[in-house]
This record gives C-alpha cells, sequence and structure tokens, in this order.
C-alpha cells in the first residue's frame, strides 16, 4: 500500500505531490489561516518573549563560518530563532523545497512557557523548544542546532504505517519536524499520544494485506494480536492491555479510514472493515471518554473538530471546542492511561490462596505414564537471553514462543501443566521442566477452539518452524488468554515468558484436557452471560446446562451431570481463574463460582499461599536434560588459573574491596532513570558496530598543559634559602631552596598546593625549578603529579602510586600548604630480582599500614610518567627531572609541536617537526582536492568517499611575507601532482600495482596545512622487494605520464627528470608524531639472513591459535618463535605445520606455568590447583626438558581466548572465585615470572570495556606492578594490509631498560570511528588517527583479495585444486606467492532451504534477505516453508533490521568481521560470495585475514574456520613487529 502519511523513510524532501512530507504538511489544511495567507503582522500575534523579540527573523540572513564544520566539540549550539537554526542544519541545498528537520529533546508549551498536552495543538497557540537536528542525523547531538519558543504549531500527523514505526510530526509556517524524543520533563505529555500512534500502526499491521494482515479477523483476535505485538513496549512492560486499546478505539478508526484515499485499489478499504467499526463502537459502549474526532482526508491528518465522522469520511458540522473542555479530557485520559500502566496483569481476586488439585484425582483424565525422549540436540534457554541484570520483575520478562513442546519433571517423565500452580506460590510440591523449538512471539498463530495437534486454522501440510531447539528451566507459573473464539496459553521460567504453540505429537494427549477445562470454562461463562439475571444459575444448574451440551460441542463433557460436575471440581482450578480475570464482576461473583469454590474445598484440595509481586532471580538451569545435551561451547572443564602471588594479590584485593559496591551498582534507578539509560546505551550502539562511542574530548589537548596564577606580592615567613644560582633567558633569578612557614623546599621535592575549585583534593606537584618573577613574587615552576586513581587505572590504582606529567603549573610559595613525601623509586630490573623485590614490596606495605594505623600522612611513591596523550606510562626521566635550570622538559615537548619555520632561502621549511626540501616528494591532504571527493564515508561494507593521499613533487615554497614571519596559513607550496590508478578507473586499479602511481604536468598551489608528510617516488626496478600485502614504506615508483584531460597515459619520456629521492632512512629528530610518515627501516630488513639477524627476540607465544599473531611477528624479522603453548589440538596441529623450528606445548597453558615454577624451583611461589600440579607431574621427559626458564625469554605476546569478554559470558558481578577461572591471570603470571624484554597482549576491542573497564584497569595495574613501562590502544586491521573490518585491542609492555614501541602508523583508508578509550571523565585516547582525512593507500577490497580463485559450489570438499588462471591484482600476487596448488578452497554445506534462499539473493552489492520474495515454496521432501525466515522481517526493529543476514559481499567492498563459525544466520550473516551460491570458503577466509595461500590449517572444516576467526591478522602483527623492530634495532646501533 502506498498513502501520503506514511512511511517514515519517505519523509525527505520531494518535489513530487506525492511526497509524504510534503503531505503531511503542504497540502494539508491548517487549523487556522496562516500569518502569510491572513496577513496577520507577526509582531501582532501572542507570541512566547524570546520569539517575540526577533519578530523580524523572516528578513535576517545567517552568516556560517567556514571552518564550523571542523570544530570536534560538545559545545551546545543556539540560534535566536527557527530560521536561523533550519539554515545551521541545513546539510544541502535542497532548492524550493520545504525544510524538514528531527527535534530532540523537545517541549511544546503556551506563549507563557507552561508545558501543554501533545494534542491541545488543536484547541490552543502552542511553541516550541526543542533540539533541532538535520533531517538524516539523529545521534550526534553536536550537529544540532537549539531554538527556544519558535513556531507556532500549525499542524501535526503519523506516519510510518508501512515500516511498522511511527513517526509523529509537527509543522510550522517554516518547516516540518519529525519529533524523534521529547525531553525528560515533556515525557509524561507526549508518551501517551505516541502510544496511541503505536496502536494505530499495529492495527494497520493486523489488517491491513500489504504488511501481511488478515482484514478477516475478529475483534478478539484483532485485540490480541495488538496487544501481543505491544507487549514489548517499555510504557506497558506486561503487554498492552486491552483496555488501552479500546479506549481510544475511536482515534485509531478515524486515523485509519483516512488512508483509503491513498490506498491501492487491491488492498483493503477500512471504511469498509466490519472489525474495525466493531473496535469504534466497543470504545463507545465503554463511554471512557467523549473524545473530539478530527477531520481526516488524503490520508493526512487535518486538525478540526466537531462531530463524529461518518465511515465516508466527511463531517456534519464544524464547532470549535472550549480549551479548558479539551485539556479537561485530555487530563482525565491521561490519568486513566496512568491507571491502566500501574495495572500490568490483570489481578485474582483469590489474592491469598491458591485453591491447587490432587495428581491422583486428574489421573483418569490423561494417558499413561510416558517419558520424554528427542534424538535433537537442545540448548540451554538460559544461553539465549542477555544476563545482565539478575533479577527482573516477571512482567518485564522477554516474550516468546514455543513450539513442538513437551513438559516433563526431574525424572523426564511426561507431566500435567495443572500440577504446576496458575499464579507464583510460595510452597510449590512439583517441578515442572519443558523443551520445544523456540521463536520470536509475533502475535500470530494462535490457537484456535480446535484440535490442538489439527487446527483448522493452520494449513493440513507440515511447516517447518525456523527456531532453536531449547530445554528450560523451573517453570514458575502459567496463564490463559482468551476471547469469544481464540484461547492460548503462557508458561514462565526465570528467563523468559513463552506463549505455547503447537505441543509435540508425543505430548498432544497431555496438553488436550487443559486445553477442554479452558474451553469449557469459556463455555460457561458464556451461558452466565446470557442470562437476565446471573445470580438465577447456581452451580447445579450450570452443571446440568453442561450437561446437555451436544457431543459435537467443544466443551463436551458428558451427558451424565455427576461425570460432568467431578470434571468441573478437579480441573476447578483452572476454571476458577479464567474466572477470576474476566472483567464483568457480576459474572466473577456468580452463584456458579462460589458453589465450585466450595466443592474444592470439601474435595480437600491443597491451598498454597500466593506470593507477593518479586522480582525473579535467575538462578542455574536444574532440567534433567542439561546433563544429557551435547554443550555448546568446549568440553573441557574450566581450571581455576596458575598465577604468581603478586597478580593473585592484586586482582583479589580488588575484587574484596570493590566488588560489594560495584554489584549494587545499577539499583534503586528510577524508572525514568532506568529509561533514559537504556536509550542512552541503545544510541551509543547505533553510533558504533561494537561497543559504545565514549564522549567526545572538548577541543585538542596538546602534549602538556601550563596552569598559571597572577603573581602576589611576597609573604611573611616566605623567603630565599641562599644565593641566586642563575637566571632565566628573560632575567628572572632562579633557586634551589626556599623557606615557607619554617619548612624548607628544594628544587627536586614534591609538594601540596592549594586545589582548584574544580579539585576536590590538593594538588601533589613536583618542583622543577623557583625563581623570582620581576615584581618580587617568590614563583615555583612544577610539573603536577597525578593521584593513580585520576588515571585510567581508576580504582585499579593503588592509593599510595602517584604519576609524573607532562602537565605543569607555576604558582607562588604561598600557595604551598606543605611538602609532601613521594619516593621516586627505581627498582631493580630482572626476574633475579623479583623475590628480593617482593619482600621490599611486603615490608614497604606493612609499612605503609602502620602508619595508616597510626593516622599519620601518607608517603607515596612514584615509578611511572603518566602520558594520556600517547596512552601510555614511561620510565621516569630522572636525568631531566628536578635539575633547577629554569628548563622544563616538559614544557619543551609542547614548544616544539606546532614549530613551523621557512630557511631564508625558501630551499625548505620545518613543519610539524618534519622537515621538507623543494624537489621532496609529499603527501597532501585529499580534502584539498575537495570536487573530487564523495559526500559519503561509508556504505554497506564500501569505504564510499574515502580517498588516499595525493602524492606530489614539492617544486617551489610561496612565502607572502618575510620567511622569518612566516606561519603554516600564509604559507604556499607549488607542487606537481601524481596520479593514482584508482583515479583512472576501478579496472585500472585491480590490475596495477597499489604502489605505482603517474606523472602529470598538472601544477598547482597548495596551503602548508595541506601537507601530511613525506614520502618517495622511485623507478620500479629500485622498489624493495615484499612478501606480505602489508605496506610500512613509504615508497611508490613512477614508469608513465598520464593526461588527464583525454586519459591516455604513455610511458614517461626518458628527457623526464624527477629528482627521485635516494635517502632511505630519516634522521629521529626529523620524526613527528601521527604526521611524518618516514622513519621505518628498510624493507630489506624483513630478509630473515641479512642484517640486524642477531636481534631477534627469542619468543614465547601463549595462546597461539594457528599462529597469526607469530607469522605476522616472525615477518617483521623482530621475533623467533622458540616456544608455543596452545590447548586445542586442531589449532595446535596447525601451528605445527607452519612453525615446525617452535616448541609446541598442546596442554594448558595453568599446567605449564605450574611445570615451569616446578622445574625452576619456585613452587612456594606458585598458586594453582591440586590439578594442574597432577598433570604438571605427568608431562614427559622431553616436555620438561623443553620448558623455558627465566631468562631465556625475550618477548611473550598472546591473546587470552576472548570468549570470556564477550556480552554473554560477563562477571562483573561475579565472585571472585569465577574471576580465578580467566586466563588473562595465568597470561599475566607468566609476564611477572618471566620478566622479559617486552611483553604484547592482543584481545577484542571490547576488552577495554568488558567488566566496566576493570579487567582492563587491572591488567594495566599488573604490569605497573610488576615493573613495566605499558602502552595500550585499539587498532583496526583494515587499515594495515586486510580487507576486513576487524578491531582489536592491544598493550604493550617495555622493560625499564628498553625503550617502549610506538603504534605503527595507518597505511590504507579504511572507514570508521576513531578507536577511542576512555581514560577519565570525558577524556579519552586514541592510539592512531582516524584514516577518514586520508592514508598512503587506498582500502583494500573483496576483489583484490579472493577475485583471482576458481568457482566452487555449495559444499565444496576438494582440498586441492589448480589455480586454473594467474593471479590480477597485486594483493592477489603477494598472497599466492610462489604457490601452484590451491589449498582449503572448500565451502561449508547449506541445508536445502538455505541453499535455496542463498540462489534467490541478487547478485549486487548490499543484497540480502530484505531482497527474498515473500512467497513459500516446495523443498524436495513435500514441506511447504517460508522462503523468508519467519523472525527477520518480526523482529527487524528490534535488531538493527537484521542487517547483513543471507547478505552477498561486494566485490568493491570489504570483508565483514572474520568469525569462527560463518553461516547466514549467524553473528555476521554477510559470507555469501558476490557471485557464486555459497558461503565463502575456507581460503576465502584465510585470505580476508591476510594469510599467505602456503599458510596451512588442520582439523576439519569447522576447526579450520575456528582457527581463522581466532587468528590475528598477520598483516597487523606484521605491522606491530615493525615498530618494536624499530627500537630493538635503535638501541643495538647506539
Amino acid at each position: 500500500m502506498e498513502s501520503k502519511g506514511k512511511g517514515k523513510a519517505s519523509m525527505k524532501p520531494c518535489s513530487t505531490s506525492t511526497d509524504a512530507k510534503t503531505a503531511a504538511t503542504c497540502t494539508q489544511e491548517k487549523k487556522r489561516s496562516s500569518p502569510k495567507n491572513s496577513g496577520e503582522p507577526l509582531a501582532s500575534r501572542k507570541l512566547p518573549k524570546r520569539v517575540a523579540a526577533c519578530s523580524n527573523f523572516k528578513e535576517r540572513s545567517v552568516r556560517l563560518c567556514s571552518r564550523s564544520s571542523l570544530i570536534d566539540t560538545k559545545k551546545e549550539r543556539s540560534a535566536e530563532d527557527e530560521l536561523g537554526a533550519i539554515q545551521l542544519t541545513e546539510v544541502a541545498s535542497r532548492g524550493d523545497q520545504r525544510p524538514n528537520r528531527n527535534l530532540l529533546d523537545f517541549i511544546l508549551h503556551d506563549v507563557n512557557g507552561v508545558p501543554k498536552p501533545f494534542e491541545m495543538i488543536e484547541a490552543d497557540d502552542l511553541f516550541i523548544t526543542s533540539l533541532i537536528m538535520p533531517l538524516d542525523e539523529i545521534s550526534d547531538k553536536g550537529k544540532g542546532v537549539k531554538c527556544k519558543g519558535f513556531g507556532r504549531i500549525e499542524s501535526w500527523a503519523i506516519s510510518g504505517y508501512d515500516e511498522g514505526s511511527p513517526a509523529v510530526w509537527i509543522s510550522t509556517d517554516l518547516a516540518d519536524y519529525d519529533c524523534i524524543k521529547p525531553a525528560s520533563s515533556y515525557k509524561r505529555y507526549f508518551n501517551l499520544f505516541f502510544e496511541k500512534a503505536c496502536a494505530c500502526i499495529e492495527v494497520f499491521k493486523k489488517l491491513s494485506k500489504s504488511c501481511g494482515g488478515n482484514p478477516d479477523v475478529s475483534l478478539d483476535e484483532l485485540l490480541a494480536g495488538v496487544v501481543r505485538s505491544m507487549s514489548g513496549d517499555k510504557f506497558f512492560p506486561g503487554g498492552a492491555t486491552k483496555d488501552f486499546v479500546l479506549s481510544v478505539g475511536d482515534f485509531i478508526y478515524n486515523q485509519l479510514i483516512g488512508l483509503d484515499d491513498t490506498s491501492n485499489k487491491n488492498d483493503v478499504r477500512f471504511t469498509e472493515l466490519p472489525v474495525l467499526v466493531a473496535l469504534r463502537d466497543e470504545c463507545d459502549r465503554r463511554g471512557k471518554f467523549n473524545k473530539m474526532v478530527p477531520k481526516v482526508s488524503d490520508g493526512n491528518l487535518k486538525i478540526t473538530v466537531g462531530k463524529r465522522l461518518d465511515q465516508s469520511g466527511s463531517s456534519s458540522g464544524v464547532v470549535d471546542t472550549d480549551k479548558d473542555e479539551k485539556l479537561a479530557r485530555l487530563l482525565q485520559e491521561d490519568e486513566y492511561w496512568n491507571s491502566l500502566k500501574k495495572t500490568r496483569r490483570p489481578q485474582s481476586t483469590m489474592t491469598q490462596f491458591y485453591v491447587k488439585v490432587n495428581e491422583d484425582e486428574i489421573a483418569s483424565d490423561y494417558p499413561l505414564p510416558a517419558y520424554y525422549k528427542t534424538s535433537v540436540e537442545e540448548m540451554d534457554e538460559c544461553l539465549c537471553f542477555d544476563r545482565d541484570k539478575e533479577r527482573y520483575y516477571p512482567e518485564d520478562l522477554p516474550r516468546r514462543m514455543l513450539h513442538n513442546w513437551s513438559l516433563y519433571n526431574s525424572d523426564s517423565r511426561l507431566i500435567s501443566l495443572e500440577l504446576l500452580p496458575m499464579r507464583p506460590c510460595t510452597e510449590v510440591d512439583a517441578t515442572v521442566f519443558g523443551s520445544g523449538t523456540m521463536t520470536e512471539d509475533d502475535g500470530s498463530e494462535y490457537c484456535i477452539d480446535a484440535d490442538p495437534v489439527h487446527s483448522s486454522s493452520t494449513s493440513s501440510k507440515t511447516t517447518i518452524v525456523d527456531g532453536f531447539r531449547v530445554y528450560l528451566s523451573a517453570i514458575k507459573e502459567w496463564m490463559i488468554e482468551f476471547g469469544s473464539s481464540m484461547v492460548f496459553i503462557s508458561i514462565r521460567t526465570d528467563m523468559a515468558w513463552y506463549r505455547l504453540g503447537r505441543p509435540s505429537k508425543q505430548y498432544a494427549p497431555w496438553y488436550e484436557p487443559v486445553l477442554k477445562t479452558a474451553r469449557l470454562a469459556i463455555a460457561i461463562i458464556t451461558l452466565l452471560k446470557e442470562q437476565s439475571r446471573v445470580s438465577k444459575l447456581s452451580f447445579s444448574d450450570v452443571i446440568k446446562k453442561v450437561s446437555d451440551f451436544e457431543k459435537n460441542h467443544p466443551a463436551s463433557i458428558s451427558s451424565n451431570p455427576l461425570a460432568v460436575e467431578r470434571y468441573v471440581v478437579v480441573h476447578g482450578q483452572i476454571i476458577l481463574q479464567q474466572f477470576a480475570e474476566y472483567p464483568d464482576e457480576m459474572i466473577r461473583k456468580s452463584a456458579f463460582v462460589t458453589g465450585l469454590s466450595d466443592k474444592m474445598e470439601e474435595r480437600h484440595h491443597t491451598k498454597l499461599s500466593v506470593k507477593k509481586k518479586a522480582m525473579v532471580r535467575k538462578g542455574a538451569n536444574l532440567n534433567p536434560r542439561a546433563a544429557m545435551a551435547q554443550p555448546l561451547v568446549s568440553k573441557r572443564k574450566v581450571m581455576q588459573a596458575t598465577t604468581t602471588k603478586l597478580i593473585n594479590r592484586i586482582w583479589g584485593d580488588y575484587y574484596s574491596n570493590y566488588l560489594p559496591d560495584d554489584s549494587k551498582e545499577g539499583e534503586g534507578l528510577q524508572p525514568e532513570e532506568e529509561e533514559d539509560l537504556e536509550e542512552q546505551e541503545q544510541n551509543e550502539e547505533d553510533e558504533v558496530d561494537e561497543e559504545g562511542v565514549l564522549v567526545e574530548e572538548k577541543g585538542p589537548k596538546p602534549h602538556s598543559t601550563t596552569i598559571s596564577y597572577k603573581s602576589r606580592p611576597s609573604k611573611v615567613g616566605i623567603e630565599w634559602d641562599g644565593e641566586s644560582i642563575g637566571k632565566l633567558s628573560s632575567g628572572e633569578a632562579l633557586h634551589k631552596h626556599a623557606k615557607v612557614h619554617g619548612d624548607v623546599i628544594t628544587v627536586g621535592d614534591t609538594v601540596l598546593i592549594k586545589a582548584d575549585e574544580s579539585e576536590k583534593a590538593p594538588v601533589i606537584v613536583f618542583v622543577e625549578y623557583m625563581f623570582e618573577s620581576l615584581d618580587g613574587g617568590k614563583m615555583v615552576h612544577g610539573r603536577v603529579m597525578q593521584r593513580g586513581c585520576h588515571t585510567v587505572l581508576g580504582n585499579a590504582a593503588n592509593e599510595r602510586e602517584v604519576f609524573l606529567t607532562n602537565e605543569c603549573t607555576e604558582f607562588e610559595l604561598e600557595d604551598v600548604k606543605q611538602t609532601v613525601v613521594v619516593d621516586i623509586r627505581l627498582m631493580p630490573w630482572g626476574h633475579e630480582h623479583r623475590k628480593e623485590n617482593a619482600n621490599a614490596d611486603m615490608l614497604d606495605r606493612a609499612k605503609a599500614e602502620e602508619r595508616k594505623k597510626k593516622g599519620l600522612p601518607i608517603e607515596y611513591y612514584c615509578k611511572s610518567l603518566y602520558w594520556p596523550d600517547r596512552g601510555a606510562f614511561l620510565t621516569l626521566p630522572i636525568e631531566t627531572m628536578g635539575l633547577g635550570t629554569g628548563v622544563c622538559h616538559s614544557c619543551k615537548i609542547g614548544d616544539d609541536q606546532d614549530e613551523f619555520k621557512v630557511n631564508t632561502s625558501k630551499a625548505n621549511f620545518i613543519y610539524r617537526r618534519t622537515e621538507y626540501f623543494v624537489h621532496d616528494f609529499v603527501y597532501a591532504s585529499p580534502h584539498y582536492f575537495a570536487a573530487e571527493m564523495d559526500t559519503e564515508t561509508f556504505k554497506s561494507g564500501r569505504n564510499v568517499g574515502l580517498k588516499p593521499y595525493v602524492v606530489c613533487q614539492l617544486l617551489e615554497i610561496e612565502v607572502p611575507k618575510r620567511p622569518e614571519q612566516a606561519d603554516s596559513k600564509s604559507t604556499l607550496v607549488k607542487v606537481r601532482r601524481f596520479y593514482r590508478p584508482e583515479e583512472i578507473s576501478t579496472e585500472k586499479a585491480y590490475s596495477s600495482d597499489i604502489r605505482e602511481v603517474y606523472y602529470t604536468e598538472e601544477i598547482l598551489s597548495l596551503s602548508v596545512e595541506a601537507v601530511e608528510g613525506k614520502c618517495e617516488v622511485r623507478r620500479k626496478h629500485d622498489l624493495p622487494s615484499l612478501n606480505s600485502p602489508g605496506i610500512f614504506d613509504h615508497i611508490f615508483f613512477c614508469e608513465d605520464v598520464y593526461d588527464p584531460a583525454n586519459g591516455c597515459l604513455k610511458q614517461l619520456p626518458a628527457n623526464v627528470n624527477l629528482w627521485f629521492s635516494t635517502d632511505k632512512t630519516i634522521p629521529a629528530s626529523k620524526k613527528g608524531k601521527g604526521k611524518c610518515k618516514q622513519g621505518e627501516s628498510d624493507p630489506s630488513d624483513l630478509d630473515l639472513s641479512v642484517a640486524f639477524q642477531e636481534n631477534r627476540l627469542t619468543t614465547l607465544d601463549i595462546f597461539a591459535g594457528c599462529g597469526g599473531l607469530s607469522e605476522g611477528l616472525q615477518k617483521s624479522g623482530v621475533s623467533f618463535t622458540k616456544w608455543a603453548i596452545e590447548h586445542d589440538q586442531a589449532a595446535a596441529d596447525a601451528f605445527s605445520l607452519n612453525h615446525p623450528e617452535a616448541t609446541l606445548f598442546v596442554e594448558n597453558c595453568n599446567v605449564i606455568l605450574r611445570a615451569i615454577m616446578e622445574k625452576f624451583g619456585d613452587v612456594d611461589d606458585c598458586i594453582s590447583t591440586s590439578e594442574a600440579a597432577e598433570l604438571a607431574a605427568k608431562l614427559g621427559k622431553d616436555s620438561i626438558k623443553n620448558l623455558p626458564l627465566p631468562g631465556q625469554v625475550d618477548f611473550i605476546n598472546g591473546g587470552p581466548p576472548c570468549q570470556g569478554f564477550s556480552k554473554m559470558n560477563r562477571f562483573n558481578q561475579s565472585t571472585w572465585s569465577k574471576v580465578q577461572c580467566e586466563m588473562i591471570l595465568a597470561f599475566l603470571s607468566f609476564a611477572d615470572y618471566f620478566r622479559p624484554k617486552y611483553f604484547l597482549l592482543e584481545n577484542v576491542r571490547n576488552f577495554t570495556s568488558f567488566n566496566k573497564g576493570q579487567t582492563f584497569r587491572l591488567t594495566l595495574a599488573s604490569l605497573l606492578e610488576i615493573g613495566y613501562q605499558v602502552r595500550f590502544g585499539v587498532l583496526e586491521a583494515g587499515a594495515y594490509g586486510v580487507s576486513q573490518s576487524r578491531k582489536r585491542a592491544f598493550i604493550w609492555a617495555a622493560s625499564p631498560k628498553e625503550t617502549l614501541p610506538e603504534w605503527p602508523e595507518p597505511m590504507y583508508v579504511f572507514a570508521g570511528p576513531d578507536l577511542k578509550i576512555k581514560l577519565t571523565g570525558d577524556v579519552q585516547y586514541a592510539a592512531v588517527k582516524s584514516t577518514a582525512g586520508g592514508a598512503p593507500f587506498r582500502p583494500l577490497t573483496v576483489r583484490d583479495t579472493i577475485g583471482d580463485l576458481p568457482p566452487v559450489g555449495n559444499g565444496a570438499c576438494k582440498e586441492e585444486m589448480d589455480y586454473g588462471n594467474d593471479p590480477v591484482s597485486w594483493v592477489q600476487k603477494q598472497i599466492r606467492g610462489n604457490m601452484l596448488t590451491l589449498n582449503d578452497h572448500i565451502s561449508k554445506e547449506m541445508n536445502e532451504l538455505n541453499f535455496i534462499r542463498c540462489q534467490r539473493i541478487p547478485k549486487r552489492p548490499g543484497a540480502d534477505w530484505h531482497d527474498l520474495p515473500e512467497e513459500k515454496i516446495k523443498l524436495s521432501k513435500g514441506q511447504i516453508v517460508d522462503l523468508i525466515p519467519w523472525c527477520l522481517p518480526n523482529t527487524a526493529k528490534r535488531h538493527n533490521q537484521w542487517k547483513g543476514l543471507f547478505g552477498r559481499l561486494d566485490w568493491e567492498g570489504n570483508f565483514p568481521t572474520s568469525i569462527t563459525d560463518p553461516q547466514p544466520m549467524g553473528k555476521v550473516g554477510m559470507c555469501f560470495h558476490p557471485d557464486q551460491d555459497r558461503i565463502l570458503t575456507v581460503r576465502e577466509c584465510a585470505r580476508s585475514q591476510g594469510f599467505p595461500d602456503s599458510y596451512k590449517f588442520s582439523g576439519n572444516i569447522q576447526n579450520k574456520h575456528r582457527q581463522i576467526g581466532n587468528a590475528v591478522p598477520p598483516p597487523l602483527a606484521l605491522a606491530l613487529g615493525r615498530k618494536l623492530k624499530e627500537v630493538v634495532d635503535a638501541k643495538h646501533s647506539t
């Protein structure tokens, strides 16, 4: 159905008359004549003060700063008037089209600023205060503009029918606005109207054929479907009630009949639907409100008031409604709505006791005993739901459906649902479990009044249900919901509510008595309703009438009244519960109910006390199937980590001190606070694909910050101690000692100074030098020492440890409160000093504890420099600290950062710490070639619009002023532009070397600020050799000339002199952080047989997997993996195939660490389980002989299993005993015991934020406590030579004697946000800059990576084959190497249904399940199934439209994150080949990770996919190794 006023997606401006947004505003009749038409002057209208003050706003223009879009800050923008806000939020010119914007945090109010209900728009002049956003932007509030009191609102409209999600629009004279989110204070006014809009949408979906609805349903079925669909609504957590839907029936009716004029002819006409008329009439019959009905036509709401519209939509009259009367009605409606929210589920009148039947009394109505049997693998239901919260209210639990189900007890004996109370009771003498196929509950497939197995409402042919087989935890309660023609039953566990679909064939006889009794209760209620006086029918009268039912009556029991009475009494609990929840009080209190209760008590039925409403606590699943089910995770028993005493103490102390408090976080939140928190978390998830984006840091932060205080005259008691020791360059006298109120302060001391107003604790400052200002003030220049809790360590820091920073401050001696003891610690380093340091630390902690007990001041210590701008803790620069010379090393760092100088000869300049000469080759920012830039940055896996740097040759430096007065803004450089293959064509880019550039005659002038770094251009024969798709040298080659005018290429003439650079090294002084593109070592160093071979680090790889990390590090030339540990046999086999020179231990790392510490005689320092000790003792002699010992290992690297850091297995509220099982503790213990020179930890990006950041902080704290320098960051593998989005967290550690490696510079353009880690407050750190502004090379594509591989089919299993063709792209040539035979080009086999779906997915970019036709297909076994999996369209709203499931890759895009089990309905569903009907092969996935074709994998296809999905991409490991090699070689060269 296409209709005006529907479809949020169609709300973008359009020049056609059918545009929904235009229809919603421009074509509709306003509630009154607009000032523009009436001639009413704006100044004479009654307006809010703010608007009245800007009455000439239509004549004003807004001038925008050209650099405003470059500001990266959260400062709120504001506009004085609506026109200004509209102009400030305009993304692109839309000609004469009417503006469309989004509203966030909006409030509708009257002229006095008093908030008013939304529908008061119809009766009063309302205005808007809101954050106005561009139409396509709702997440980044920095793009919005705050505007107060604008409008008047002329009309409103509801859209979104086709999309299934309501959008509410309001219109002023100037623009149309989509009401996205109300302000917190306005929610109570807006939420009711939004719920009414939701009800309209849900009714539309149930009745419209175009949405799969059925216009012929009964009112009961319609209500049940709508209620069920709205069950997840946050305003009705227990399910939207029928009362609410009925109370707004006339509102729904009038909205839907207005769509008739715009609906398709073959769809339903709502005016003619009996069920919609019945809904309206039932609303009137209830008489809850005397509503005003808006006049509707053309599918758009037009705000007029008057009498009821007839079915044609015409109004018989229009009258003005009194504003006070309208407000009163809305307030009454709001009060009723609030009462419905409080009544989440009808409560039984039997509030104190629940009467339960005895099993022996109903046994005759059930089959003989039987046991539940199944050969199908089932999954624990607990794995299917988030367990972020340990407690829930029952009505807030998620809702699902259960098909093909059975119920049984702890012995697996089939059991009746009747034996379980229908309400939660304090004592339950029966435990019932269940199994079945779980699906989403979309409100369909009701159990109609028919046989439970062969329902007449469904096709006679068998259908397949797409879902998961699960076994349930104990069922706690159950309920029956019914109408005149339908009945369905729901059960509740501690995890979810399940509506029961068809039972299994085995259990159907056990379900029939329950349904039969439910039908009987409905029949009795019908009997009583037909009586003029309900009280006339006694219990015996009802029994007599039931016995008179015909045999074919659905509720027929027997013609014998005694048999009927027995049946009614023994099954009385079901009947009484249905009566108790019936809305008619006369029925609930009828004589039949009283008589039935008495009869049940006479039979001595059990009375159970009913529980008060309480939260349910999720516990372990005790279902007997748990012992029989196949585990879905590793079969190995989880072993407690083997640790050193140091690591055990750090983590154990933390969880002892902080866990109890942390576990209570989040409790006590008010509903509105919880709602806002959920909304905030959802918005954060929408901005980024894995974790939430942190708050942007406000403004750029330099390397060092200097805080100055105004000098004041010297005070009494403050004087210099001794003579001046020199002078500053500005003439101030330097001093080494000073007396402050009797205390002597010396350069190199630490002092406490008075806190700033924003600081709670006094600031600790290290004194660098002291001087006397020219006005006589006695001044101190110092560096701030940060308390550990104010660093990224947070509460994981030692309260006594402080960190030197590069933040400088100057203050008067008068501001000193006191001196403070800070011990500058330089501990001896090495494994041989480990015990010595441990003993000293124990004594130090005992001393500190004793001082604390005596109430003495804290004595601090400092071991590291904290540099948040670089995400690092470094060794203290002792040689530059406290020299007293008037030179501050920290200030010098900041002064050098933005230095710009031009040589007087204009032959060279220095910019951002890099020196450039005429004839150098440079990178220029692609943004300075904006005409060629696309507007988008990322779309469906493509890096759209992102460009690499433009390679240019510097020809001349143009300085408009004298060279000594030049600055980077005014200075220009004349350059020659070189073109790249991708700038000619996609085909040219595919077949060309990525390093190739083309000479041109294009000369242009650029600002110096466009220069991004240096590079080289050589002849092709001068290029360094490569053995990986990762490039880390800024070297290009040129062999051809390109003419952009005619697109011609020709060979470079011999007479063209390019002044090719021959420099292969750049002095260290020229290297600059983030900007200098050189400084990498020569690629010839990668040859393992040449220079620096002796510098290789002897390496231990823990959690080695198939060896991706070792592969890249070894290729960099920095490491030699001598030992490796891997527990999984298949992964270990793969590692051995590729690294046969390494000694591999196929064992749990806990066992290996125990064995090593035993071998070296350090068992007393080892904390392990008896199991680990026993297994260590069983190791063979050869294994023990080959174990590495302290002093032999230079480098430890690895990635602890990341499953523990996923959202499914959080331990943020667990006990310390669970934390002890985490492998991160064992990994850190290896570092503590061996004390290698370098240590590298790799993990998923979630590692930095998982468990509220506690695990990440404790890891940093552990490494710092050991004595390491530490650097942390998150990197994107796609920026280092793979065509895949894969974000990974890394932590470098280096001994105090070594240099800590920097992060590798991104070399390939790749879309994505800055990968930032939250430090403290709003401060964040990104390891490398985003490549959105450019990078040396273009992004690699799917075609670049796998375009040369031969075609194979679904389930291909031939492990070796010929390539069949030559490699085309540069990447293919690098990956293929010298291989002649292709290995592991094998594909997982899809079942018949998924294979058909794959065939029907179009072979075009971005195609996925949305492109499947809505139809049923017949499988080879005769089954009729839906082509589109049922759960996808019905749950798309809650799951980002299930984007990418059954998705095809895009040849010109990139791969999604490689996972361990590619499947179309999996975590990453985009796994289909771009052109072939199959899942990606093992080799294709390996190439996406950057593995060469020579790399081997082991085991079956599942093992191989798991090895690839868990691996670190070798090109990323190579990049890290290159930076490590730089510092290792630099040390050896000196």
